[in-house]
């Protein structure tokens, strides 16, 4: 029995050291933590149980029979994060450049079968070269595997990607399949083809970190939901990301114990919208000063900047926070910003979240390039993110609510909960400049002095249609209040909504435009 254990203890030795200490030196060089350091800093000590330590790889692959590692690439089990059960798994990049194999889908479908059956999140931490070729296609069978698991527990068990180094092929759609992708500056890479494919290919130069870097995936292609600077950085908004997430889709986030007045108003609300309504003001900080003191955890913050999404707290209950940005394009919404949105919506219903809408949005982005580009297709997305969703809806109008954009930001027709506005709210079929065109085109064609005319139009239709006192005499907004209210409103209105039971009609799925 004694030499039994003493072999056991040597392969456990082998498995820790991954790709032997020249191969660790080779990682820590480029500034890159290996898998088990990684699991280490994310999870809380001592807390780690590990699967498959032993596991090798297919030795009949080619040029593979004199080389056999222990766990063959990857790291994988259970753990906690701040005192919560998640499934986690790790590729190690010093054995064999990660590179994924038939038995790290092995391994990685069952710690994700385990968490689907148990109901905890999945964070997979991600560094790797791709497939390993010298499986055939056993590694790309492998893939298959791995998405369907993605697939399958998409909307159950929260699902994060943190890309830890080059993730390359088709490698990328496991964790554009997942809820949440956080990437590294300098360090994290993902494309479907190198850069030296695409100069082959197209004849385009382009860096690794200009085609699929971090600040690429963040700011222009919206795969990269967050950015960190550094890998405990990334390990530290997982953290966060989790506390406003709960296990599985069956219960409710965590609340804390509230740590900010719940009746507290602000004054400085009430003067945050300029009395002239071409001119922007940032709704990041009428965000800040709602929602409980810096509990506002944006995502998506690069990307599609005219909207804003995140999750916040309000008396220690999370909710998702939806805004228009005056800042960027005037708070418009054009085919990134719609899919932004939609996007964090079905998140929010999927997972239980309260979804708090702020408005303050002209329309839809016109265009021969948004209506060529499909923003008829994504703006629907919107719409039928919004009219799906079962949790509490409440919408709150600012300022603009013109056209289309008052239909599709969470409006009462839309199945919205609540509607509220502040006095300097604009809601209308269209702006008034343009409205007055329409229905006075006659007289001003007519006039001696159009632009007089047109002035007094204008004044006219703004004084009737202009505010939100006309939608709140036909009930489509429930009350007009002071900015300042809007906290203590907000928390009653959630606080009654809490026990909010809603229903979809019994289908298979519906058919979002996509």
């Amino acid at each position: 029995m004694t030499d039994h254990i003493e072999e056991l203890r040597e392969m456990r030795a082998r498995a820790k050291v991954g790709g032997g200490p020249k191969r660790i030196e080779a990682q820590h060089a480029k500034g890159k933590l290996t898998a088990r350091e990684r699991l280490a800093s994310l999870l809380d000590e001592g807390s780690f149980q590990e699967l498959g330590a032993l596991a090798t790889h297919d030795c009949t692959a080619f040029g593979m029979d004199e080389k056999r590692f222990p766990g063959d690439g990857v790291v994988a089990g259970f753990g906690k994060i701040n005192g919560r059960k998640v499934a986690v798994y790790a590729q190690d990049f010093t054995v064999l450049g990660g590179s994924f194999s038939e038995v790290q889908s092995l391994k990685i479908c069952r710690v994700m079968d385990l968490a689907l059956e148990s109901g905890i999140p999945v964070v997979g931490l991600l560094d790797s070269g791709g497939a390993r070729i010298q499986e055939g296609v056993k590694s790309l069978a492998g893939y298959g595997e791995l998405f369907t698991r993605n697939v399958l527990a998409s909307g159950v068990i929260p699902q994060i990607s943190l890309m830890l180094g080059p993730c390359a092929g088709g490698s990328v759609y496991s964790p554009a399949l997942t809820d949440f992708v956080v990437m590294v500056r300098d360090i994290s890479h993902m494309f479907i083809t190198g850069p030296s494919v695409i100069k082959t290919v197209t004849g385009e130069e382009v860096t690794f970190g200009e085609l699929g870097g971090a600040l690429a995936h963040s700011a222009k292609s919206g795969v990269a939901h967050f950015v960190a600077d550094s890998e405990q950085q990334a390990f530290l908004l997982v953290k966060q990301l989790l506390s406003y997430l709960p296990p599985n889709n069956v219960e409710d986030p965590r609340n804390v114990e509230p740590y900010d007045d719940p009746q507290r108003m602000d004054d400085g609300l009430n003067d945050i919208v300029p009395l002239d309504e071409t001119v922007p003001y940032d709704m990041q900080e009428v965000i800040a000063r709602v929602f409980d003191s810096d509990s506002f955890l944006e995502v998506q913050a690069y990307y599609a900047r005219s909207a804003i999404v995140g999750f916040a707290r309000l008396d220690g209950y999370v909710v998702g926070v939806v805004a228009n940005q005056p800042l960027h394009l005037a708070g418009v919404l054009d085919i990134d910003s719609s899919d932004k949105i939609a996007r964090f919506v079905r998140i929010c219903d999927a997972f239980n979240i309260p979804v708090v809408t702020f408005v303050d949005c002209p329309g839809y982005l016109p265009g021969v390039d948004q209506e060529h580009g499909g923003i008829i297709r994504h703006g629907a997305k919107i719409i039928y993110a919004y009219c799906e969703a079962t949790v509490p809806k409440i919408c709150v109008v600012t300022r603009k609510a013109i056209g289309g954009a008052y239909i599709a930001m969470s409006s009462k027709q839309m199945r919205s909960d609540l509607a509220f506005a502040w006095p300097t709210a604009e809601i209308a079929v269209m702006g008034p400049d343009g409205a007055v065109n329409i229905l006075y085109r006659r007289e001003l064609k007519a006039a001696d002095d159009p632009e007089t005319l047109r002035a007094q139009y204008v004044a006219e239709y703004k004084a009737r249609f202009h505010n939100p006192y006309s939608a709140a005499d036909m009930g489509q907004i429930d009350e007009v209040i002071e900015p300042r209210e809007t906290r203590p409103r907000l928390i009653a209105a959630l606080d009654i909504l809490r026990g909010k039971v809603a229903t979809n009609p019994a289908k298979k799925h519906g058919l979002m435009p996509v």
